[in-house]
């Protein structure tokens, strides 16, 4: 690949973004940082030269602006993405139609390759909005863009991540550990194994029009991943199963609540597995080893310990 060509990141100053972003700045890229959010693009600066990583302000529902951010670009990487809607109909807007701008930007500017993040689970007849418009957005990149890779990671873990510290806090604070279906199950993946999967679908030609899932080595429920994480933490809490009804009753609830904690959408995409399915390519065919999630989880962990941290065992 060519060095300083010029790569649009959409949703760049995000979770997965500030780790694609810094691989596109060491491979010597001119990357544009493409979000509603330029001040939080501005920690990736560092890890490149001086004017390298360039932040701009980009609203996916303004057509000028996402012309502007893509004209003259080689690559174009799409992270944007959505757990619960601000307003009604955010899904629709951001996950389908934004894709679906994006992408026929890309294709009037001659773009030559482009990645669209989605997730395991898009599905076009899915229960889930989130879902349903994951789909959507696949089917407008790939409208617009037929050599566009698609991938669709499980459950994203790092030290960053608000999966694995959301539920290391609720083990600090809580006299119980909730589960809310249990049996579903997972297969956390890297959040550096997804930015090198962008990295690589960019690079081999083989990736050109194919979708990926992508998932981490193992396979763990619900329930043996909080268990896991009680484990690491030395927190001594009881797994309380929550009936369904009760959970909907929460999750109604929860969508009354400023930021939406928890919303009934959620709770449908709960009830299903969320595995890379079989016989779909994955991190291997890219040529990535997975990483496991007790090679990493432990480190940022400790802050939730007994003992603030200290990793000395505890008496069991």
């Amino acid at each position: 690949m060519a060095t300083r060509s010029v790569a649009t990141v959409f949703g760049g100053s995000g979770f997965i973004g500030r780790y694609v972003v810094k691989r596109l700045l060491a491979q010597g890229h001119i990357v544009r940082v493409a979000g509603r959010r330029t001040e939080a693009a501005r920690g990736s600066m560092m890890a490149g030269a001086v004017g390298q990583m360039v932040p701009l302000f980009v609203s996916l529902g303004n057509e000028a602006q996402v012309q502007r951010a893509t004209e003259g670009a080689d690559i174009v990487v799409n992270l944007v993405g959505i757990l619960s809607e601000k307003r009604q109909g955010d899904f629709e807007r951001i996950q389908a139609e934004g894709a679906g701008r994006i992408a026929r930007s890309a294709a009037s500017h001659g773009v030559g390759r482009m990645v669209q993040i989605s997730a395991i689970g898009a599905d076009a007849h899915s229960p889930s909005a989130y879902a349903r418009t994951k789909a959507a957005g696949e089917h407008a990149v790939l409208a617009a863009v037929p050599g566009a890779t698609i991938l669709r990671p499980s459950l994203v873990f790092g030290a960053e991540d608000k999966f694995f510290n959301r539920f290391g806090s609720m083990a600090m604070m809580l006299p119980v550990m909730p589960v809310i279906s249990g049996n579903t199950r997972f297969q956390p993946v890297f959040v550096g194994d997804v930015a090198d999967a962008v990295m690589a679908a960019l690079d081999k030609p083989e990736a050109r029009g194919r979708t990926y899932e992508l998932g981490g080595p193992r396979v763990w429920t619900f329930r043996e991943i909080l268990a896991w994480i009680l484990k690491e933490t030395h927190r001594r809490r009881p797994l309380v199963e929550v009936p369904l009804g009760l959970a909907r009753l929460q999750a109604r609830l929860g969508e009354l609540v400023p930021g939406k904690p928890f919303t009934r959408d959620q709770l449908v995409l709960l009830e299903r597995d969320n595995v890379v399915s079989e016989g779909m390519p994955g991190l291997q065919d890219l040529g990535i080893v997975p990483t496991p999630v007790e090679l990493v989880v432990p480190e940022y962990l400790d802050r939730y310990r007994v003992g603030g941290g200290k990793r000395e065992e505890i008496p069991t």
